[in-house]
């Protein structure tokens, strides 16, 4: 007999979310809206109970809701799938959307199995990977702010000459030493150094947390080991693992590299063949982090500076660092030769370091 399910899509925002239950061998769903809230989705999940006479799937599209309308959905027993957007197939004639018309669709397309799931965090992870961020946007607005100075005193015609490296102790003594000809840009000054001051007090702060929480069970191996290779340390090793979260879902090192968006695209038709550049799909967070840490590799090989952070990691993972360092170096250097541009040649290291990075944490290839 065959297994009846009832297939429910969902098209959340933040106000409200669109309902369309597809019942089983019904050509036509069941539509309603509701209020984005807890007691609103309960009452809802009942109803749809009421409605099916069997198994009931419900899916939505990832977005700025986050995971809550899932988690909402598994503490009352029942299966949520949470979607890809990028991934969902589109008619290229297609041009009306609508929340009614996005809600039938995924019950549709969930039904004919034609979704791509996204892989959930848990509310621990999660909570992890923001502080991860929140130390992220600290340090780029850090830099806006120190933009912004820099930039209103060129325009004002004041320039600092007195050492290559700026931000310097004599450099900020030069610039609390200015005093502007209209009190309004002397203010602007004031407030721009204010800002600087605030986010550097606030990113050591933000720092010292993520490496508390690195030395938490859940985290401890992991970074350890990513900290055995050149160029990642807690912070960046702490962002790798937040942002990549459950890693035995990457069954191979492939799966990885087209996970953080590093394979080249792709538009082969008969006997033409065209690659371009990196799809540059999937998490750029975690690419940065990659792409941040090849250019270490630029450098000739040294593990002595790696001597301490080594300890007491097994000894597969510490060769295998050793192996990075020496074959990456390598490439950098005959990509160089060859007149690749650094960019180019840093985007291939790091797509070859994701390799190693899966080859560390993962068992299979322990």
């Amino acid at each position: 007999m065959e297994k009846r399910i009832t297939f429910v899509g969902l098209d959340a925002h933040k106000e409200t979310i669109r309902v369309a239950v597809l019942l089983p061998g019904a050509s036509r769903p069941v539509e309603w809206q509701l209020v984005n809230e807890k007691a609103a989705v309960r009452r809802m999940l009942r109803k749809v109970e009421r409605l099916a006479s069997g198994e009931v799937r419900f899916c939505y599209e990832a977005g700025p809701c986050g995971y809550a309308l899932q988690r909402w959905i598994q503490e009352a027993g029942l299966v949520c799938m949470v979607v890809a957007p990028s991934l969902i197939p589109r008619k290229p004639g297609d041009r009306i959307k609508t929340d009614r018309r996005d809600a039938r669709k995924l019950a549709e397309l969930y039904r004919a199995g034609l979704l791509t799931e996204v892989h959930a965090p848990t509310p621990a992870d999660e909570a992890a990977r923001d502080l991860c961020r929140a130390r992220e946007d600290a340090q780029e607005d850090l830099m806006r702010c120190r933009h912004r100075l820099s930039k209103m005193l060129l325009r004002r015609g004041w320039t600092w000459n007195g050492t290559k490296r700026a931000w310097s102790q004599g450099h900020r003594l030069w610039l609390r030493s200015l005093h502007l000809e209209h009190p309004a840009d002397q203010v602007v000054l004031e407030d721009y150094l204010l800002a600087i001051e605030q986010l550097e007090q606030r990113l050591p702060w933000l720092e010292q947390r993520i490496e508390e929480l690195s030395q938490q069970p859940a985290y401890a191996e992991a970074v350890a080991a990513l900290r055995c290779f050149r160029g990642i340390d807690t912070l960046t090793a702490m962002g790798l693992v937040t942002e990549l979260h459950d890693f035995m879902r990457f069954t191979s090192p492939r799966g990885l590299m087209a996970f953080l968006g590093l394979v080249p695209s792709e538009h082969s038709s008969g006997e033409s063949q065209r690659r371009g550049g990196i799809t540059k799909a999937g998490n750029r967070h975690a690419r940065r982090l990659l792409i941040e840490a090849a250019w270490h590799y630029r450098h000739r090989p040294n593990a002595a500076s790696l001597k301490r952070r080594r300890e007491g990691q097994p000894p597969h993972v510490v060769a295998l660092a050793d192996k990075a360092m020496l074959r990456l170096h390598r490439r950098f250097n005959r990509m160089l030769e060859k007149g690749k541009p650094r960019p180019k040649i840093v985007v291939a290291v790091a797509r070859e370091l994701a390799g190693f990075v899966w080859a560390a944490l993962h068992p299979k290839a322990a």
